[in-house]
């Protein structure tokens, strides 16, 4: 008789309690067997190993610290510097912008840049705008710093600064107010828009404030005393390429000891250059000819030491252990193991006929998980399961989907975001660039001789086209354009055509002089190959002699005693082929009479059908409003953009629409 029943694929698997048989009969053996070898060959080695991991994680987490702090300052230096060069021209903006350096950065302590020698014949031989952060965290600004006290020409720093092709680390220095304070800087060449180093940016942060990321702590005292001393303590130190002590728990030391004077090589490491070997080595390696570079002597105590390179600087941070450490540390883990062997002796005994019983419950906690796992909880802990049967197999299968389902909301929640944040940088980058726009009108209230008004629709978040204008010397500078193509690169390229517009015109009176000096500057570097069509013009506002230049632009429309365009020669965009004349061209323009200017984003607007509102349709918006006497620029302009907005109706807006419109009006 049988008392058991036969799948009908065959009997029960007999994997399972093989497996229970020989895990008791082989623990007894192996515990009993190699109990004397385990503590001999591997208890130094586990102390060893654990102690160098917790070196190198130590040493890691508080470089990362550090080198976040310093990577932040460099980030706000390099962020500064195209702020700094875009306003060369206006001294009296550079107190301002280290003010705010200052504000925004937590980390700088002070922020200065010094000119060349009386680069600003205004501001004298010496000007140096500086802005300091007080002790009672308010930021102080000096108008400047030099003068026969405090001459910065002559300092080397200055003088190395300004032949230096890139920003880098200075030496360490203190303070030149309380000779006290530990200091290193940030130093960035700043050039004019012909490449010629001009000033010096300098952005100072405090040593102390880099010895804070490395948090007491994690110094583990073994003196009683309040007076720092190596002997058998763990601690940090920063140094730079020659030595010079930047952070250490000695603040004597910083700045005025040299790490290459208390290190010594050990017996086992009889290298009298291994100081230069750590300053120099670029990885942190505890193998070199076959020693430990580990096994030194400093301040008279043989430590261990873990180095490594902070990034982008010439700097090392050291994490010091006393071999006290080690040997300690060799003892208590030995002494462990021979406890927990000796508690395991006991152990086995009563485990071993518990063992069916135990060898079952990864079952019931891979069943309590799977609900948890099934309820949402994807971070819900698996059971540890180490034999290598079913059971291990089917928590390896619930451990890949708890992955996978964990990968999947992870990627969910970053593509989410992400998604987030490039719209924020998008809506803020339209508003730099609606910012960077005139967008007060009427402009010259003042004046009654002339009316402008100006609009600018982009088809995305960020658009290509420009319009400005500015009144120089009784003219109007004015100009309207068309960057290729859409999105941010077409953005940037505006925002560059119209800051270079504004700063040539302010010196260059003829159009077709602005366009070449714009040209030259657009073609240059133009690795994208983008160009930008562009329409320019000077109206004295005395004569109302209109001088001209179109580069590949829609001619504009002159709505006075009747509706026509402008005639334009066909000059190429800006940005295609460098030294190209252009041609200029002028007319007279009657009172009375509105330039308006436009984009293709007004003609070649497309309704649902892909009908073009076209260039027809504008002389005829345009003949209407003139019959009715509303052809004032805002009154023009706001009725063809509600023309177009009847137009397309529900489609999608396909390009930016612009549009510009001057009127002449001498009599008032």
């Amino acid at each position: 008789m049988r008392f058991w029943k036969k799948k009908d694929n065959g009997p029960y698997p007999r994997s399972f309690a093989k497996r229970l048989t020989w895990r008791i009969m082989l623990m007894l053996l192996v515990v009993m067997g190699i109990t004397s070898a385990i503590v001999v060959l591997i208890g130094g080695s586990i102390a060893l190993a654990g102690i160098s991991f917790f070196c190198d994680s130590r040493l890691d987490y508080k470089a990362k610290s550090v080198e976040q702090t310093l990577s932040e300052v460099y980030v706000a230096t390099v962020n500064t510097i195209p702020d700094i060069e875009g306003n060369l021209q206006r001294p009296d903006r550079m107190r301002g912008i280290m003010k705010r350096v200052v504000e925004l950065n937590p980390h700088i302590r002070s922020c200065g840049i010094s000119f060349r020698e009386g680069y600003y014949p205004q501001k004298g031989r010496w000007f140096c705008p500086y802005a300091q952060r007080s002790d009672n965290d308010s930021i102080v600004i000096m108008n400047t710093i030099g003068g026969q006290e405090q001459d910065y020409l002559h300092e080397d720093w200055f003088q190395e600064a300004m032949k230096a092709k890139e920003g880098y680390w200075s030496k360490p220095f203190f303070d030149g107010n309380d000779k006290t304070t530990p200091l290193v800087a940030y130093l960035a060449p700043i050039r004019d828009e012909r490449g010629s180093t001009v000033a010096v940016l300098g952005v100072d942060i405090s040593l102390e404030m880099l010895a804070n990321n490395i948090s007491e702590k994690d110094t583990l005292k073994m003196d009683s005393t309040k007076k720092w001393s190596a002997e058998k303590e763990v601690y940090y130190f920063i140094a730079d390429s020659s030595g010079t002590f930047l952070v250490h728990p000695d603040k004597e030391r910083i700045i005025r000891q040299n790490f290459l004077d208390v290190v010594k090589p050990s017996e086992d490491y009889p290298d009298n250059d291994v100081g230069n070997k750590i300053l120099k080595d670029n990885e942190s390696d505890f193998q070199k000819n076959g020693k430990d570079i580990d096994a030194l002597i400093i301040d008279d105590e043989e430590v261990t030491v873990t180095y490594t390179s902070l990034e982008h600087t010439p700097w090392k941070m050291v994490f010091v252990l006393p071999t006290f450490f080690l040997e300690l540390a060799g003892y208590i883990v030995g002494g462990l193991m021979l406890f927990f062997i000796l508690i395991g002796l006991i152990v086995v005994f009563f485990v071993g006929r518990r063992g069916i019983k135990k060898s079952s419950q990864p079952l019931k906690q891979l069943a309590a998980s799977a609900n948890e796992v099934a309820k949402g909880n994807f971070d819900t802990h698996l059971p540890d399961i180490k034999s290598r049967d079913e059971i291990h197999q089917l928590r390896d299968s619930f451990d890949n989907m708890q992955h996978s389902l964990n990968r999947y909301i992870s990627e969910l929640r970053d593509t989410t975001a992400q998604k987030a944040s490039m719209e924020s940088e998008l809506k803020i980058a339209h508003d730099i660039q609606m910012d960077m726009l005139p967008k007060t009108f009427p402009p010259y209230p003042e004046r009654e001789d002339i009316d402008i008004y100006g609009s600018l629709t982009p088809a995305k978040a960020v658009g290509g086209d420009l319009f400005d204008f500015h009144l120089h010397d009784n003219q109007l500078f004015f100009c309207i354009g068309d960057v290729s193509g859409k999105g941010v690169p077409s953005s940037l390229f505006m925002a560059v055509t119209r800051s270079l517009f504004r700063n040539i015109s302010a010196h260059v009176a003829f159009p077709e002089r602005i366009m070449f000096t714009l040209n030259n500057a657009l073609t240059d570097s133009n690795e994208a190959n983008m160009f930008v069509t562009l329409f320019t013009g000077v109206l004295d506002l005395t004569t109302g002699h209109l001088r001209y230049c179109n580069a590949g632009h829609n001619s504009p429309l002159l709505v006075g005693r009747d509706v026509g365009e402008l005639p334009c020669l066909p000059n190429l965009p800006l940005g295609i082929v460098a030294d190209f004349q252009f041609k200029a061209q002028e007319t007279d323009i009657d009172p009375q009479t509105t330039i308006f200017l436009f984009t293709d984003g007004l003609s070649e607007a497309e309704d649902e059908y892909h009908a073009q509102f076209g260039d027809k349709r504008i002389h005829q918006v345009a003949t209407r409003l003139l019959s009715r006497r509303q052809h004032q620029p805002q009154e023009l302009i706001q009725q063809m953009i509600q023309e177009v907005h009847d137009f397309v109706g529900g489609a999608e807006q396909s390009d930016d629409l612009t549009m510009l419109a001057v009127q002449y009006k001498p009599n008032g």
